[in-house]
């Protein structure tokens, strides 16, 4: 999210355009605007909607389904995105949350002082090395409060 574009309705319409000829293209084209604008804005609902055939209710199902789809754009210059699945929950992960937040200085879905969101999201595959991250969309495993401020250092930097 970190160099996302601010939303623009033609670029976003050239992107359901480009995307509309693939099978089940909805999500791809969800998952296009969100990559080029950091969400997916409410207009985009008809719009996807019309290029596919799809009722808006159908459209607005999808985008509200996925937890990892925003809404509207990220508060934060960064985003954190923490793993709260069991296999992160049984390496210690409610704890480890805990101190994050509290060093944050923020709640879930909360945005630091310093620019940074927070957020929940339900497995991110890497459960042999709990408990996991994706900091701006990259990885973070076997995750500390140590390891995350200095991941986050570095991606300032």
């Amino acid at each position: 999210m970190a160099g996302a574009e601010p939303w623009n309705a033609s670029r976003a319409a050239g992107i359901v355009a480009e995307l509309q000829s693939l099978e089940g293209a909805t999500l791809p084209i969800l998952h296009a605007l969100q990559e080029t604008f950091g969400y997916v804005d409410a207009e985009a609902v008809p719009m996807i909607a019309d290029a596919l055939n799809l009722s808006r209710a159908e459209v607005h199902g999808c985008l509200t389904f996925y937890h990892d789809f925003r809404r509207e754009p990220p508060a934060g210059r960064r985003h954190v995105k923490l793993c709260r699945a069991e296999a992160c929950q049984a390496m210690g992960s409610d704890r480890l949350h805990g101190e994050i937040l509290s060093r944050m200085g923020c709640d879930w879905h909360g945005t630091s002082a310093d620019g940074v969101t927070v957020e929940p999201v339900y497995c991110l595959g890497l459960c042999a090395n709990a408990p996991a991250a994706l900091i701006d969309d990259e990885p973070l495993a076997r995750l500390s409060a140590e390891s995350l401020d200095a991941a986050l250092k570095e991606a300032r930097a």
